[in-house]
């Protein structure tokens, strides 16, 4: 999913470098990874030790997507997928565990609001934008009765998955990206780098702030709509932000927008125009809040998030002709630019 944060140049504050960090340079590296333009800013010694650090970080995103891939039939996801309705309690490797079991616990707390297992459902809306026309309430049904968090079934004891219902189809797509970026900046930290931000596709992870600076430099886009708040600059440092929101993908029928995010429980793309930005402790958690609040609604969504420790969200919203604009409390205290 195409984001709109995006890393902005550097800024320069009256504070004395270390001897340590006046050797180090700034390298930045990017690559395609998991269909999606992966980039790494980070700060080292020297290019060989960047590059070297970039290409581990790289060949484990990969990895990652060799194992998490709803595109790719031959994945660990996919496979396991194919064995839906088949009675069968796959054993899984440690990365697609980590990931389900996250998944698991957010649909459990919005209630099915966060969802895995809407991949029927997202695969339609896909073909809807494709075509240009609404799915029949028909087809709706019939995929939703593939979809339902509590048809995946997971053994903490044996790491085991099994899928209850037949041609159920997980996608990762909310989390698996977000995974993949937090599991890079680990690649790096492990390789002494720890100056660094990782963005996949936007959604981004932060280690320690560049060297004279408070964090590292990032804008929250604003809404595409005239008189919208203007964008905000924020300083990341050892946390994750993320965004979701209808701007990029979406189909306009009958001069109605639906999202590219679907609500599992009712089979239909969402239809509020919003971005929702979440900042919290890893990528995986901020993606899967501003999923979760997409699909809650601003109200229950942010209630949400103040029950998540350290996450802190913005909403700009025009559900109508009115803008609205709400964050929650923990917003206020997220280090930001002067206006």
């Amino acid at each position: 999913m195409r984001r709109i944060l995006a890393a902005l140049a550097a800024f320069s504050l009256t504070v004395l470098s270390s001897p340590a960090d006046e050797a180090l340079q700034k390298f930045v590296y990017e690559k395609a990874e998991m269909g999606l333009p992966f980039r790494i800013s980070m700060y080292a010694k020297d290019e060989a030790t960047a590059k070297a650090a970039a290409e581990a970080a790289f060949d484990r995103v990969a990895v990652l997507n060799s194992i998490l891939s709803d595109y790719d039939s031959d994945s660990e996801l996919s496979r396991l997928s194919q064995t839906s309705g088949q009675g069968k309690a796959v054993p899984v490797s440690t990365d697609l565990w980590r990931v389900l079991e996250r998944a698991q616990q957010y649909a459990v707390r919005s209630d099915g609001a966060f969802d895995v297992t809407v991949g029927p459902l997202v695969n339609l809306w896909r073909r809807a934008r494709h075509k240009q026309e609404l799915p029949t309430p028909e087809l709706i049904a019939e995929m939703k009765a593939r979809v339902g968090y509590k048809n995946l079934r997971l053994d903490p004891e044996h790491h085991t998955a099994e899928l209850l219902v037949p041609e159920m189809r997980l996608d990762l797509g909310a989390i698996a990206k977000n995974y993949a970026v937090d599991e890079a900046v680990a690649v790096l930290k492990q390789r002494g780098i720890t100056r660094v931000l990782v963005g996949g596709s936007g959604d981004m992870t932060a280690g320690d702030a560049p060297p004279d600076q408070p964090g590292w430099r990032i804008e929250v886009a604003p809404l595409d709509v005239p008189g919208a708040p203007p964008p905000q600059i924020i300083y990341l440092k050892n946390r994750s932000i993320a965004t979701s929101g209808d701007m990029f993908q979406r189909v306009e029928i009958g001069g109605k927008r639906y999202s590219h995010i679907v609500d599992p429980r009712t089979g239909i793309g969402l239809t509020d125009h919003s971005l929702v930005t979440v900042v919290a402790s890893d990528c995986m958690a901020a993606n899967g809040l501003t999923t979760t609040i997409s699909v809650l609604g601003p109200e229950r969504g942010l209630k949400f998030v103040e029950d998540t420790p350290g996450a802190a969200a913005h909403v700009v919203r025009m559900p109508d002709d009115k803008i609205q604009f709400v964050e929650s409390s923990r917003w206020k205290d997220v280090p930001k630019a002067a206006p």
